[in-house]
């Protein structure tokens, strides 16, 4: 459900959650991201960082700068103001995948707790639009979202200690990008060539909140060849 009005929750003395609504949607999520842009815009002396995710908005500020009730009013105000229609559009990202064997650990295990085949966990896969919900976990991590009901899988039993850089792996109804080389708990299913996070571009993640994504099928050979 979405809030009519936000709700504040103190993180420590110098952080406020900004609540927006009660559960992982799109429009809650596209709400967040309206605010997070609307405050971003603003420069508010005191508000050292945004930080937006599924339905929420932390704030990180100066106490000495600013107080929490002045930072409630200035979100209360924006919120209510909030223009959508200067909000810029979301780009869509077209993501190659190289789906299964060594690139693809987890596609079979998926395939058969699920009771169908391989390229049945890929077409369902690749034929929806995801969108990036937020980044977090890693630099440049997106989680994207929703995943089909008819592809909903646990997380793994126990977490790999290494995960490849560009692995595309799913959790639950979450599907997303490993941008380097971490720790992780999710199936990998593919692999994918494109760079998500470089430190010396601008921007230095290649998908923000609010983005699409669509995924599509390619060959060890094309994988090869690919150019960005």
């Amino acid at each position: 459900m979405l809030y009519d009005k936000p709700i504040y929750r103190l993180m420590a003395d110098r952080a406020i959650l900004v609540e927006l609504g009660d559960e992982i949607s799109p429009s809650i999520n596209d709400r967040v991201r309206e605010l997070f842009i609307s405050l971003d815009k603003q420069e508010i002396a005191g508000v050292t960082d945004l930080i937006p995710s599924y339905r929420s908005l932390l704030l990180i500020y100066d106490p000495l700068q600013i107080s929490s009730a002045e930072l409630e009013n200035q979100v209360n105000n924006a919120h209510q103001h909030m223009d959508a229609a200067h909000i810029p559009s979301p780009k869509t990202v077209e993501i190659p995948v190289v789906y299964g064997d060594d690139k693809g650990p987890d596609l079979e295990w998926v395939a058969a707790y699920h009771k169908i085949s391989p390229q049945e966990v890929i077409r369902i896969h690749s034929q929806h639009t995801y969108q990036v919900y937020m980044i977090g976990f890693t630099s440049g991590f997106p989680y994207l979202g929703e995943v089909p009901e008819a592809l909903s899988t646990p997380r793994r039993a126990t977490p790999r200690t290494h995960v490849p850089k560009g692995s595309v792996a799913i959790a639950q109804r979450q599907t997303g990008i490993y941008p380097v080389q971490t720790p992780g708990g999710w199936h990998i299913i593919g692999w994918t060539p494109v760079t998500l996070f470089d430190p010396q571009a601008e921007p230095p993640s290649l998908l923000e909140m609010g983005d699409r994504v669509r995924f599509h099928a390619i060959t060890v050979k094309e994988m090869e060849n690919w150019q960005p």
